[in-house]
């Protein structure tokens, strides 16, 4: 059960952490849950996160890539044009306006920071691919991300591309550069090495709280509202978000295939192109200046779902893969 545990302890902490917010959110009087959701910044802790994750992030590997880009455009282009495309008409199959932009959050965010990685390492592929796009997709959100949630948000709510933009470069490009460049100083990049795992299990803290700061929140914007009781609109945003994370990586699998990549880059690109990350997600939601002063109270609720919902099909994939290259290993030897 310990080792269960220690395997499996953000995602048992996730599920804990978004049902408790909720519950308490939902269950309790305002001046109770302001208090406790003013303690987390969004902002701030993204920028923690994305700055601990950066820092961790050994970039003598991205050379690899670099050297055959095709698998990283391969799966960076899935994720970052092709998820938003498919996003754009489930948009208006949603039942709700809050969920269809907060679906369209979730299918804008870049890759995840870790998972992406640690899930392609753990399957036997190229992690070096998963750690390109992580970093290609996060340097570039300030632009790709407004982009898209402009152009296919614009008529429901008060945007500001700019305004937006501006934010996320504060917010996550500037932590991602500042700690890259502080690997540059060998002392530091060697403390980082030492300490990665330690500088993981902090980010995934920070990430933890956030949750569970958005959690209080759309808890407590179910008060007075029916929207507890609609289970379909739930349901189908749940779906939702499961369709798009499933068929993208279908999409980059098969079509990694397609352009003859290897086996290893093939796991690296089912991962990156499919996953999203949560912070930058749930800053989005749950920040009203993002846009305009408007606000989309439960917009948050796709971003978790997604995020939780990735994190344990992948899990059950990674394995897959894992027992397949086993398998291929055998035979080869045999």
């Amino acid at each position: 059960m310990l080792s269960y545990f220690k395997k499996r302890w953000f995602l048992i902490s996730l599920l804990f952490l978004i049902s408790t917010g909720l519950t308490f959110g939902a269950n309790s009087p305002e001046e109770s849950i302001t208090p406790v959701i003013g303690l987390v910044n969004p902002r701030l802790v993204t920028a923690i996160v994305l700055f601990l994750m950066s820092f961790s992030l050994d970039s003598r590997q991205l050379k690899k890539s670099f050297q055959s880009p095709g698998p990283v455009v391969w799966a960076a282009g899935v994720n970052y044009c092709l998820i938003p495309l498919m996003a754009w008409p489930l948009m208006f199959c949603q039942l709700t306006p809050d969920f269809a932009i907060g679906l369209m959050i979730a299918a804008s965010v870049p890759c995840t920071m870790a998972a992406a990685s640690v899930w392609t390492r753990k399957a036997g592929g190229n992690d070096s691919v998963s750690l390109l796009v992580t970093v290609i997709t996060n340097g570039s959100c300030f632009f790709f991300t407004p982009f898209w949630l402009n152009l296919t948000t614009s008529s429901d709510v008060e945007f500001d591309f700019l305004k937006m933009a501006e934010r996320l470069v504060y917010a996550v490009l500037l932590p991602t550069l500042v700690g890259q460049l502080l690997r540059i100083v060998p002392q530091l990049s060697a403390l980082a090495t030492k300490f990665k795992t330690v500088l993981g299990v902090v980010a995934q803290s920070c990430i933890l709280t956030l949750v569970f700061g958005a959690a209080c929140r759309g808890g407590l914007q179910l008060q007075g509202t029916s929207l507890g009781e609609n289970l379909g609109a739930v349901a189908l945003v749940w779906a939702s978000c499961i369709f798009l994370h499933l068929l993208a990586m279908a999409i980059g699998y098969k079509g990694a295939g397609w352009l003859k990549f290897s086996s290893k880059d093939r796991v690296a690109i089912a991962f990156a192109s499919s996953q999203k990350t949560l912070p930058i997600g749930i800053l989005l939601a749950t920040d009203p200046t993002m846009f305009g002063g408007a606000g989309v109270p439960f917009a948050v609720f796709p971003m978790l779902m997604y995020h939780a919902s990735q994190l344990f099909i992948d899990t059950t994939i990674a394995d897959r893969f894992a027992k397949m290259g086993d398998k291929s290993s055998t035979e080869t030897a045999a």
